[in-house]
């Protein structure tokens, strides 16, 4: 998106591309801070999603396409352009491992890049399909929306969410978010809970802060507390968003994601899963085929740099989890609702 940075139609955008250069909301320092940080080389734009600058599946994919822009721009001045461009597509690959939606967007721009015939075409070529994958994903999000309140109650209810799945996380309007916007909208929203989500804290740092901008009632809690939430009986759905979905139906998300799904069964409450198609990696037979990212431990032993934890001591940090498929009532894409998600209903619709 270039055109402003807030959209009330879209919620908070965090991705904004000016042409030559690349602009993206620092969400380490939210909400404290609204900070833009300036690229112009896909190196930059691989640190950023490294160092979680920018986050969230769709986003982390969408920044990495504007990356490859930056590079075939800069490679326009070498006489080996298209090895330049797609050795910056391999460094942006390995910028983070579980998303696959990053690799799933580069792919796209590999495969552009293959047809074009000279730096300067790539520069265009290139820079079309980034902003298709970016316009792409916010069309997605709107349809993932329409489609989940197809298959919730009519009357006002809570929904409890994990982790940040909004406009910060997406292209706009977002996964989980985006269909908490549209309840918010049809008048079937009582309140959201929102997980703090340890480790980075996205819940309470970007969650909360995002609701909070548009009005839509939301109410914090520590992530141990979600169980008492969902036994006294208000939330109905609990909404999440994915980094990669299986051929099974098994699906990673940030870590807690699987003990939400847990105590949902327990309680008696639903489970959806909202992510784009993108987020669907067919060639991956199940959860156990998802490679895990883990993070270093001072993460857990440090809070914003405050440290709450003896110095040195042993930190087990995954950043995902995989929830299986038996546990999740409901998978939305934008080509549709898979309820009951297994092998033979993913292969249905991918």
């Amino acid at each position: 998106m270039t055109d402003s940075s807030a959209s009330d139609s879209l919620g908070t955008l965090a991705i904004l591309w000016h042409g030559d250069h690349l602009a993206l909301l620092d969400q380490r320092l939210l909400p404290d801070d609204e900070i833009w940080l300036t690229y112009n080389d896909a190196q930059g734009v691989a640190d950023a999603i490294r160092d979680m600058v920018v986050r969230g599946a769709p986003a982390i994919g969408i920044t990495a396409a504007y990356g490859v822009v930056l590079a075939a721009q800069r490679a326009g001045r070498d006489a080996d352009w298209k090895m330049a461009v797609g050795d910056a597509i391999d460094r942006l690959a390995a910028s983070r491992p579980t998303a696959v939606n990053l690799f799933w967007a580069l792919e796209r721009m590999r495969t552009r890049l293959q047809t074009c015939a000279s730096a300067a075409d790539a520069v265009a070529s290139l820079t079309g399909e980034a902003e298709a994958i970016h316009a792409e994903d916010v069309a997605a999000n709107r349809l993932m929306g329409q489609h989940a309140l197809g298959i919730m109650p009519d009357s006002p209810f809570a929904v409890l969410t994990h982790c940040n799945t909004g406009a910060l996380a997406t292209g706009g309007y977002g996964t989980a978010l985006g269909v908490v916007r549209s309840l918010w909208r049809a008048g079937r929203l009582t309140r959201v809970y929102a997980d703090e989500t340890r480790p980075w804290l996205q819940g309470s740092r970007l969650t909360a802060w995002e609701l909070q901008q548009e009005g839509i009632p939301v109410t914090l809690n520590a992530d141990s507390a979600a169980a008492q939430i969902l036994r006294r009986g208000e939330v109905r759905w609990v909404i999440v968003g994915a980094d990669r979905i299986t051929a099974n139906g098994d699906v990673a998300n940030k870590i807690g994601t699987y003990s939400l799904a847990v105590l949902a069964r327990h309680h008696g409450v639903k489970f959806m899963v909202v992510a784009p198609s993108s987020t669907v990696d067919m060639a991956l037979q199940s959860g156990a085929d998802i490679p895990i990212e883990e993070r270093d431990g001072s993460e857990v032993r440090a809070v914003r740099g405050v440290s709450v934890a003896p110095d040195g001591v042993s930190v087990y940090n995954p950043v995902f989890d995989v929830t299986p498929a038996d546990l999740i009532d409901a998978i939305v894409t934008e080509k549709g609702v898979i309820e009951r998600p297994s092998l033979e209903a993913m292969r249905a619709v991918f």
